[in-house]
């Protein structure tokens, strides 16, 4: 079942993530306007919409690039007003992010890098992933030069996996891979968010953009909702969402609207 979203209360215990009331605008464009989105401790969240939905402003502004001018609202994060905290203070706090175009960081090794947001963690921790993830001989290359598509999103989820973050962005996880690194994308995410073992991770939590949705075969998502015009629209179960998407594409959406 596919519902129109309601505005919601204060913040309630359990609560990993709650956005209220936010209005954000990029280089003077108002973008998104009215959010209202919570999200509990261990919950996956799918956000889908067309392009120029507003998908990407809103986890960027999550995160808290500064490029995302937050006219309005507020951020609370594990109970912290995050609003105004920058970058860096978000992911202490354990906020991580996989960007769907990462950009390339000449002079700076994949190696080094994991080393930077591992915070001293062990190099073999560090081998150990690579190996699963296909990336050792990538370890001593400037950071996604000449990497392909699919070597870039190991590469995003390998720092992920060092920086071990309990909510995790992910910006169309399926752009510009091949049905072989999808396979391999999704079991690593499943390890990431701990939702490989029998047990899920009460603590990981991920909201994950989606077009294709393709991850959903290998991640078993809480919730869906669909953002347009810079509004979230609608919530309900992530694969009837996808249906009703691959169907009627956003024509009923539109018309709630």
């Amino acid at each position: 079942m596919i519902q129109t979203l309601k505005t919601d209360g204060g913040v309630k215990m359990g609560e990993m993530l709650k956005v209220k009331n936010l209005h954000v605008s990029v280089e003077g464009r108002k973008v998104l306007e009215d959010i209202n989105f919570s999200m509990d401790y261990g919950e996956i969240a799918v956000l889908f919409g067309p392009n120029g939905a507003g998908k990407t402003t809103f986890i960027m502004t999550l995160m808290g690039f500064p490029k995302y001018k937050i006219e309005k609202g507020k951020i609370i994060f594990k109970g912290v007003d995050v609003t105004h905290m920058d970058v860096s203070e978000r992911a202490k706090l354990g906020m991580g992010i996989s960007f769907q175009r990462p950009p390339v960081v000449r002079g700076v090794s994949l190696k080094k890098l994991l080393n930077i947001v591992g915070n001293g963690i062990k190099e073999e921790e560090i081998l150990q992933y690579a190996e699963k993830l296909n990336l050792i001989s990538h370890l001593d290359r400037d950071v996604n030069d000449g990497f392909s598509g699919g070597e870039v999103k190991r590469a995003e989820l390998l720092q992920l996996l060092m920086q071990k973050p309990e909510l995790v962005f992910i910006d169309e996880p399926e752009s510009g891979v091949d049905l072989e690194n999808i396979v391999l994308i999704g079991e690593i995410t499943n390890q990431l968010l701990g939702r490989g073992q029998r047990i899920k991770d009460p603590k990981k939590s991920a909201i994950i953009i989606t077009h294709t949705g393709y991850i959903l075969d290998y991640i078993n998502a809480d919730k869906g909702y669909i953002l347009l015009n810079g509004k979230l629209q609608c919530r309900g179960n992530p694969r009837d969402i996808l249906s009703e998407i691959k169907k009627n594409g956003y024509r009923r959406c539109f018309t709630c609207q």
